[in-house]
């Protein structure tokens, strides 16, 4: 007899060849693969043996299945049908830091909305060695397919924390030694940036940039200097500068 209470498994679709790749080489639950029919492609046809070693069903579908599935997204002719997208605990940054015997670098997003930009700015927080990202729960995108195919598989690899409350969540991080830096318009040049240390970096709203309560947390302000006409980046664009500020100061020649 099943239990009432008993909540279905959430199912989400990882979509395209290098997501499901990430995919397929890491822990995550998979339950379904889906291949487009007729598709003469090594790369796919090599995941799909990769997937059937694994014992996972693989099922060979049209392509406007995979389109239905995908919601219409570039799948090149795979999809993964998984679990829902796991979140990290605060605790697993910093293990994961320790593990690399590195100072923690974490990256704080204040209600970022575009499922693109998370995406995004997970690809590049992977690339430059983030030991972790920190969202809120409420009034921003979570872990969805579309931040997993625009991660290109960094979504498995990047723990992502969510959280209640940022303000509560960065002050707890200052107890644990965590130096706080935001973005402001009026703050310092970010190629000053000395990102050695335990570092977290706030990344502010697409429109509304960091929110008053939590830039009353910051330690220091950092700026982006512009001279075109153009006074704002994109969320993902501006926070690609400073990761990288962070890991040139942090990885010097």
């Amino acid at each position: 007899m099943n239990n009432q209470n008993e909540q279905p498994e959430q199912t989400d679709f990882v979509i395209g060849r290098h997501a499901a790749e990430a995919s397929l080489n890491s822990d995550h639950s998979i339950n379904k693969v889906f291949i487009q029919e007729g598709l003469k492609s090594d790369a796919v046809n090599k995941l799909a043996r990769k997937a059937e070693k694994r014992g996972l069903i693989v099922q060979r579908v049209t392509k406007k299945k995979l389109d239905t599935l995908s919601d219409r997204q570039n799948h090149q002719g795979i999809v993964l049908a998984v679990s829902a997208f796991q979140y990290a605990d605060l605790d697993d940054i910093f293990s994961l830091a320790k593990e690399r015997e590195e100072e923690p670098f974490i990256l704080i997003l204040d209600s970022i909305e575009d499922p693109h930009n998370l995406g995004s700015i997970l690809r590049t927080a992977d690339a430059a060695g983030v030991h972790g990202v920190i969202i809120p729960k409420r009034r921003a995108v979570g872990l969805t397919s579309t931040v997993a195919k625009t991660s290109t598989g960094a979504i498995e690899r990047v723990p992502v924390v969510q959280v209640n409350n940022l303000v509560n969540t960065v002050k707890k991080l200052k107890d644990r030694g965590v130096w706080i830096f935001g973005t402001d318009m009026k703050g310092t040049d970010y190629r000053r940036w000395d990102a050695k240390g335990s570092v977290g970096l706030i990344i502010g709203n697409e429109g509304k940039g960091i929110a008053r309560l939590l830039k009353d947390n910051v330690d220091q302000m950092l700026s982006i200097p512009m001279v075109g006409e153009v006074q704002s980046l994109n969320a993902s664009v501006a926070a690609g500068l400073l990761i990288y500020q962070g890991f040139n100061s942090r990885h010097q020649l």
